[in-house]
This record gives structure tokens, C-alpha cells and sequence, in this order.
């Protein structure tokens, strides 16, 4: 039987069917603009971003590093350009193999696969780590004609810091290099984080470190278009970078080079001041190391070399190396009596070679009696047995209060980081020194030393330059400061860097004349005449033995009979010229012996130098490194002509045999020169100082 369809019933089910379907595709319409209305009105500023970001890339411009120059114009750090290859580790599937095959293209010695090992032990994997710098212009074109065999490695074009001088001044200047994760993390925590994008290297030492902001610049970005494969295809916008301040010292380079050859392959430091200002005109630590070694990583071996050296080069002695300051001291003590209401300067003193205290017996200048001596005579002669008595009137408390002032003990303030304290003794001192109750206590018996600069005394050759510069300059301290201006890299402009305002003292003039004049005799009929015999001028000084070991006060110092290690060092201190002095200084040589015939030398060459302009003849420069110097010997060089060939990049004289080269034994010096003090009764028995 035929089923009669209900044509009214299938036509609204239709249009039933037909709204539904016509109101899905309205709502699915209302649904496409509202998301269009979103992304385009209220994502607009974000998506725009991110299409920007997809279609360019911000890449950070490293700016120049600014150079460091002396006082002189003469140029001690600068920069050049070069190749590296690169790998970026994320971006290669098998490390080992890609290397292997780009060492059939350009030449990887092991030490480059050792430093690029331990660059990816310090560095995230997708950053790009050189294997190979300073590529030749050959290696360049036989890489790029095979870049497509290699995805994650490319040739970088950078700036490389370069040292022209070499090991000449390397403490001063300090070195460059990599970024490693402890300051990355500093920079990121820090306000500097976006201005180091970029950037790989850093200064780790010296004035490159401590005025890494200066030297650094701004970095620049450039805005450039993208491939889909995130190569560039073009520049859109560029900011330059900013280069860095030129950094100019103080330091006369000259000067310093003089300084460090008249040391030979010998170790110590010698820090020469300006009074009148606290300008440091040399700066000197030996041995020396070059900062070149640092610039794209240092290897292994060479790093070995250095770290383990017997004679530590890499040790500032002028900033960290602390010692006992001996007879240099006494000048200081003298002032003490005077200011203090002490002493005065006809007080007398029978030096009768030997001095007792509660039983025990200092002894002087192998037994050999002074007799009378007044503070002029007892300074002239280095009378032991004036400054043990001196030492005991005044008492340790009083002796740390008069000479913290003067620097002593205490941070100088100079603009490089790593200065160290020393030890200036007080009963203060040794109760925070020591942990065992009998250890805490002061004896009376330990103050009688330190009246002649040994005992618990140290001080770095920084220290005693100020405290010598001080009593120059009548009592007015300045704080010592080895750079003196930047100067805008673009501009050209001139910036002098503020100067701390002086301190005086408060020293009487008449004390100040008495102690100067006593310093002038040690030149004249002192312990140094010999040394500045016909100098052109006037100069001040005191010479200095300080002890490397203790012997005992039954025992006669021989120094030949003594390893090289623990024979006594040699220190002077002076100023020049006596009436208006321009420069003063500090000396020590290490292990040498004693002031006036080791150190008291190269201190008349450097004096020679600054007020007459004169360079030492070549074979007194040899006798002077030999320590068989007295006045010079010869006919001195033109200062003038020296600096010319130093300013062109040539050498004043062959460079001394390096120290590391030393014997063994040096090692047990070294440790002992900056090691805490222990407590030593004082021995000098056949010290002319």
C-alpha cells in the first residue's frame, strides 16, 4: 500500500533544519570577527611585535674598547680585529665528527680543542664559542668555500685586546679575559645586563678591571631583516655603539721600564710617588707576566707555567706583597717621639751594641757599639739600641696610633682592586688575631722589635711609598692614583678624574726639618753615600733590611751561608730633591740582602731619571741587575731618546732571563713575603742598616 508523504511536515522540518544551519554559520561568522576584532584591535601592539620579531632580528653591537695610555701618550692596551671560527653546539649534531672534519680545513691544534672544551664547560650550549681565532685570510676563504658542509659553524669577525708592551707594566694594566658564569651572573643582577649583550670579554685584573665601566662603552644594536632560516637579508635600523673612554695613567711607562729591568730575574717591588699630588709614576712588581696570554683564553700549559711558579708572577707584590719594612722604619719612629713629646732630637742614647729587656738581650750591627748618638746620629747610623729604647717608652698602642695615619696597617685607597691591609701590631690586633687566651695577650717583650720594623710588623712597599711621600710633603697625605683623566673617544674631550682632598697631619714644620735633614745625612754620610756619590741633587733615604726568617739571638746572620730563600730582603726608602722633593719611593728587593747595596741603587736610577734625564749606561744597567751597583758607572743614555724608541714600539734593553726559571727553593721566600706574621724576636747583628 503507497505511504502518501505529509509535504507540510517535510518542508518545516526543512526550514527548521535550514535555520539551525544558517544560525550555526552566523555563529560561526560572529565567532571569525570576534576573534579578528580581538587579534586586530586588542593584540594588534603585541602581534606586531611578534611578527617584527619573525621578520627581524636585534643584534647587539659590541663597542671598542677604550685604549689605556701613560702619561706620555704612549699606548699600553689597544685593540685589532680579527677572524674567529665558531661553533654553536646546539646547532651541530655531532660535535666530535664536525670538528674532526674542519681540521681539514683550517689548522685546530690541541690546544685549541682544549680551550674550546672548557669555554663549553663555562658557557650555555646554544652560545657561539670560538674553536680557532685569528684565522689567516687564506683559512677564511678555504672555510667559506665549504660553509655548506658545516650547519652551526661560522666565521665571526671580532675585536681582540691587544698589549703592545707585553709583560712591561702587566700589574698596572691588568689583562682581559672571557666572561665567566660568576660574573654573568653578577652582570644579569646588576643595571649593566643589556649593555653587555654581546660582549664575551671583561678586565680581570688591574686598571682594566677596576675601570672596566669607563673602558667598556655602550653597546649599540642593529635592527635587520630575516630569512625563514634566521640568515640576514637586510639592515633596517641601526643605533651605534658608543666606544669606550681612552683610560690615561699616571704612570711615566719609561720610568717603569727602567724599574723592571734594573730587577733583572730578581723578585720585589718598588713604587714610585709623586708627594705633591699622590700621582703614581712607577708601579712595579716582579716578575711580570704577559697579558697577551689572557686575550682569547690562556692554555693549559701556560696557565701551569704561571699558577705554579716558584716565583709567583702573577702576585702583585707592590699591592699584595706584605713585609717586615726593618730600618725604613726608624725615620717614622723618630717622628713619633717628636710629635708625641717623647723624645727630642739631642735626646742621648749610648749604643753600646746591645740593648736588655726583662732579661733578654736585642742585639745590634754585629756587636759593633756607636757609642753616644743623638736622633740626627741614630738615624744616619741606624742605631738599633736608640729605636729598642724608643719602642719601649712608647709602647705598641702608641706607635699603632701615630702611624695609622700615615697609611700604615691601612688600606691607601689606590684605584686598583685587590690592595691588602698588612699588619700594624696593637694589643687590639693581636686579641682579634689570635684564638688561645695566651696567644691574645701582649708582652712587653714584643714591642722592643717592632722600634726597628720587624716583629709583627708587614707592610707593602704601597704603604711605605705614602708614608715616605708624607714626611716629603711636610705632613700632607695624598691618597695614591695611578689614572689621571679619560678622555671622550668621540668627542676628544679631556676629563680629569676628581682628586680626594689632601690631609694633614698636623706635623710640626721643625719636626718634619729635623727628620728630613737626618734622611738627607744617610745620603751624605750614611749608609748610602756611596750609592748617590756625585748626584746632581739632593736626595733623602733610609735603607732597610727585612728579615725573610728568624735567627737566633745566639746566632751571627751569614747570609752565605743561608739558602737563597732565607737570606734577608732589601728595602729602601727616599725622596727627591731634598729641599722640594718631586718624587718618593719605595723599594724592596726580595732575598738580596741588604738596602744599601741591592735596593738604595735602583732607587738612585730612578732619581737620575725624573730630575736629571738620565738612562743608565748599558753596563751599569748590568751591574745594577748583578747588585754590584754603587753610583753609576759609564756614560748615562738620553731619557729622552729611550722613551723615543719605547713610544715606537722597540725594547730599551734584552729582557732578563725570566724569573721562573728560579731555584726551587724561592718557593718557601714567596710564602714567607705575604704570609700572617708569627710572632719573632728581632735579630740584627751584622745589618749596616
Amino acid at each position: 500500500m503507497t505511504e502518501l508523504r505529509n509535504v507540510e511536515a517535510d518542508l518545516s522540518r526543512f526550514r527548521t533544519r535550514v535555520l539551525v544551519a544558517g544560525l550555526m554559520v552566523l555563529f560561526a561568522f560572529a565567532l571569525v570577527a570576534a576573534r579578528l576584532v580581538y587579534l586586530q584591535v586588542y593584540r594588534h601592539a603585541d602581534l606586531l611585535d611578534q611578527a617584527e620579531s619573525n621578520r627581524t632580528a636585534i643584534v647587539p653591537i659590541v663597542p671598542n674598547r677604550g685604549l689605556i695610555l701613560d702619561r706620555n701618550g704612549v699606548v699600553l692596551a689597544t685593540n685589532y680585529s680579527a677572524y674567529t671560527l665558531e661553533i654553536t653546539p646546539s646547532k651541530v649534531g655531532d660535535l666530535a665528527q664536525t670538528i674532526a672534519a674542519l681540521e681539514k680545513v683550517v689548522d685546530i691544534q690541541p690546544r685549541d680543542k682544549r680551550r674550546f672544551k672548557r669555554l663549553r664547560e663555562e658557557s650555555r650550549n646554544f652560545e657561539s664559542l670560538p674553536i680557532r681565532t685569528r684565522l689567516s685570510d687564506e683559512e677564511v676563504a678555504r672555510f667559506a668555500a665549504q660553509r655548506f658542509r658545516f650547519p652551526g659553524v661560522d666565521i665571526k669577525a671580532r675585536l681582540f685586546r691587544n698589549y703592545p708592551l707585553g709583560e712591561l707594566g702587566s700589574h698596572v694594566v691588568g689583562y682581559m679575559g672571557r666572561i665567566n658564569q660568576a660574573e654573568k651572573e653578577r652582570i644579569e643582577d646588576g643595571d649593566d645586563a643589556g649593555n653587555y649583550r654581546g660582549t664575551d670579554y671583561i678586565g680581570k685584573l688591574g686598571v682594566e678591571q677596576s675601570f672596566e665601566q669607563q673602558l667598556h662603552g655602550i653597546t649599540g644594536v642593529e635592527q635587520v631583516e630575516t630569512s625563514a632560516s634566521g640568515r640576514a637579508v637586510r639592515k633596517l635600523a641601526t643605533n651605534p655603539a658608543s666606544p669606550g673612554n681612552t683610560v690615561m695613567l699616571s704612570l711615566d711607562i719609561g720610568l717603569q721600564k727602567l724599574v723592571e729591568e734594573m730587577f733583572g730575574g730578581r723578585r720585589g717591588a718598588l713604587v714610585a710617588l709623586d708627594p705633591r699630588t699622590g700621582e703614581v709614576l712607577a708601579f712595579v712588581s716582579k716578575p711580570t707576566f704577559d697579558p697577551n696570554l689572557f686575550v682569547d683564553g690562556i692554555d693549559t700549559e701556560s696557565w701551569q707555567a704561571l699558577n705554579e711558579s716558584i716565583d709567583k708572577p702573577l702576585l702583585n707584590r707592590a699591592l699584595r706583597g706584605t713585609y717586615p719594612p726593618g730600618s725604613t722604619y726608624k725615620p717614622f719612629m723618630a717622628m713619633a717621639a717628636l710629635q708625641t713629646g717623647k723624645r727630642s732630637a739631642s735626646f742621648i742614647v749610648n749604643d753600646n751594641a746591645s740593648w736588655t729587656f726583662g732579661g733578654h738581650t736585642f742585639r745590634s750591627h754585629g756587636d759593633i757599639a756607636l757609642g753616644a748618638v743623638d736622633m740626627y746620629r741614630a738615624i744616619v747610623k741606624s742605631s738599633n739600641v736608640y729605636f729598642y729604647s724608643l719602642a719601649s717608652e712608647l709602647g705598641v698602642d702608641a706607635m699603632h696610633d701615630f702611624m695609622a695615619p700615615l697609611g700604615f696597617g691601612q688600606i691607601t685607597g689606590i684605584d686598583i682592586n685587590g690592595e691588602v691591609r698588612g699588619v700594624l701590631p696593637s694589643q687590639e690586633w693581636k686579641r682579634n688575631a689570635y684564638k688561645r687566651p695566651e696567644q691574645k695577650k701582649w708582652y712587653p717583650g714584643e714591642t722592643i722589635s717592632l722600634g726597628i720594623g720587624q716583629g709583627y710588623n708587614t707592610f707593602t712597599m704601597l704603604q711605605l711609598a705614602q708614608a715616605t711621600a708624607v714626611l716629603a710633603n711636610n705632613g700632607i697625605k695624598h691618597k695614591p692614583r695611578l689614572v689621571i683623566a679619560t678622555k671622550d673617544t668621540v668627542t676628544g674631550a679631556l676629563h680629569p678624574l676628581p682628586i680626594d682632598p689632601p690631609v694633614d697631619l698636623g706635623y710640626k714644620p721643625a719636626n718634619v726639618d729635623i727628620i728630613r735633614k737626618a734622611l738627607v745625612g744617610v745620603t751624605q754620610e750614611g749608609t748610602s753615600t756611596r750609592v748617590f756619590a756625585g748626584a746632581g741633587y739632593l736626595s733623602g733615604g733610609k735603607t732597610g733590611t727585612a728579615q725573610a726568617v728568624t735567627i737566633g739571638q745566639k746566632d751571627k746572620y751569614n747570609g752565605a751561608k743561608l739558602e737563597e730563600h732565607q737570606r734577608d730582603h732589601a728595602v729602601y726608602m727616599a725622596f727627591a730633591p731634598a729641599d722640594k722633593p718631586e718624587i718618593a719611593l719605595a723599594v724592596i728587593v726580595e732575598n738580596a740582602g741588604w738596602g744599601a747595596g741591592v735596593a738604595a741603587p735602583i732607587a738612585r736610577r730612578v732619581f737620575d731619571y725624573v730630575l736629571m734625564g738620565q738612562y743608565p749606561s748599558e753596563e751599569d744597567m748590568a751591574a745594577v741587575q748583578k747588585g754590584l751597583a754603587a753610583a753609576p758607572i759609564g756614560t748615562p743614555r738620553s731619557v729622552a731618546g729611550m722613551a723615543a724608541r719605547l713610544a715606537a714600539g722597540g725594547t730599551l734593553a734584552a729582557p732578563a732571563a725570566p724569573a721562573a726559571a728560579a731555584k726551587p727553593a724561592r718557593a718557601k721566600a714567596t710564602a714567607q713575603a705575604v704570609s700572617k706574621p708569627k710572632p719573632a724576636v728581632s735579630r740584627l747583628d751584622a745589618n749596616p742598616d
